[in-house]
């Protein structure tokens, strides 16, 4: 278990990344490989990956934090994911993370690989990016997350895949006493330690995406934390979009506000049904998020004169006291 510490600000550990710049590990700059192949002896044997915090397995939630992998290697038995993946297995199976980071190495391409074990319910795409952009700002092999205790964690990590190779290499001519190709046979058994003292390596502290789920403890406290005020709508959305295939950002407080005020003028089932028609609305249109931010407008617009008309009896009109619909409730969010 990586220890875990409720973070005084709700969205610690999830700011957005620096720009790695033109020139850096981007979107399309990296390859990701996932590890999902452990035995999960403290879980009973359970299935790991597929274990759900927020409606979504554990693998899924990983391999949402890095959609912008160009390619996205999982060394483990195919499963259905949310996203397509490139396969892979260390030959025999069950042979420690370093056999596994080998055969999934082998389908990577990238000058930059990230490399994450699949039980990180809070991983997500800003993590990835610091890392990235860390590792493309200096000279080290390879920039890992620090725990709440302060330990390494070498599989939340991002690394330069030469010196991966290098040293993978390296271990396995030493184990085999023969040839150079790090094959996951000469590498079974190995500790990650082997490979992580040989590199340079530069550390981000995060306590909170560096939490990962080795015990029904640890799965309770991330479905606990997700459920959270500070966390829970964007949890909600992120997995409501990865169940829809939608991947689209959006300022999320425009149709917040566009409820409220629906709700305000209107009456409350107006919010609902509203963002449902400014949606297909701006499908229709196109998508992105322009198109939501300018139907938003439209509709919130729309809202505001109903809300004028209702406050319009044919005499002056009171101040700040509109005559709403019986069932409106003012100043109420639908996320409240």
């Amino acid at each position: 278990m990586t220890a875990y510490e409720p973070p005084g600000d709700p969205d610690a550990g999830t700011d957005p990344a620096p720009d790695p710049g033109p020139t850096g590990p981007g979107r399309a700059g990296y390859d990701a490989v996932v590890l999902a192949g452990g035995a999960a002896r403290r879980l009973g044997g359970a299935d790991k990956p597929g274990l759900r915090v927020g409606g979504r397995p554990l693998l899924d939630r990983v391999l949402a934090a890095c959609a912008g992998a160009r390619r996205t290697v999982v060394v483990a038995d195919p499963r259905p994911t949310a996203r397509p993946v490139t396969w892979a297995r260390e030959d025999p199976p069950g042979g420690g993370p370093l056999a596994a980071l080998a055969a999934g190495l082998r389908h990577t391409t990238a000058e930059y690989v990230l490399v994450a074990s699949a039980d990180l319910p809070f991983l997500a795409g800003p993590t990835v990016g610091r890392l990235l952009s860390a590792l493309a700002a200096g000279d080290a092999d390879g920039v890992l997350l620090t725990d709440a205790d302060g330990r390494d964690q070498p599989l939340v990590a991002a690394y330069r895949a030469p010196a991966l190779r290098r040293e993978l290499a390296a271990l396995a001519r030493d184990r085999a006493g023969r040839g150079e190709r790090a094959d996951g046979a000469q590498l079974t058994g190995l500790p990650l330690r082997r490979l992580t003292g040989a590199l340079r390596l530069t550390r981000v502290p995060d306590a909170v995406a560096a939490f990962d789920c080795d015990t029904w403890d640890d799965l309770a406290t991330a479905r606990a934390r997700i459920r959270e005020h500070g966390h829970v709508l964007d949890e909600w959305i992120s997995a409501a979009k990865d169940e829809l295939g939608i991947d689209l950002d959006v300022d999320t407080g425009i149709l917040l506000d566009l409820a409220r005020d629906a709700a305000h003028g209107v009456a409350r089932p107006a919010a609902p049904l509203t963002t449902f028609l400014v949606g297909y609305a701006a499908g229709r249109a196109g998508g992105g998020p322009q198109a939501v931010a300018e139907t938003a407008r439209k509709a919130a617009a729309l809202a505001q004169r109903w809300a004028e008309e209702a406050a319009d009896t044919g005499s002056a009109p009171a101040r700040g006291k509109p005559d709403v619909a019986p069932d409106a409730t003012p100043d109420t969010r639908p996320d409240a």
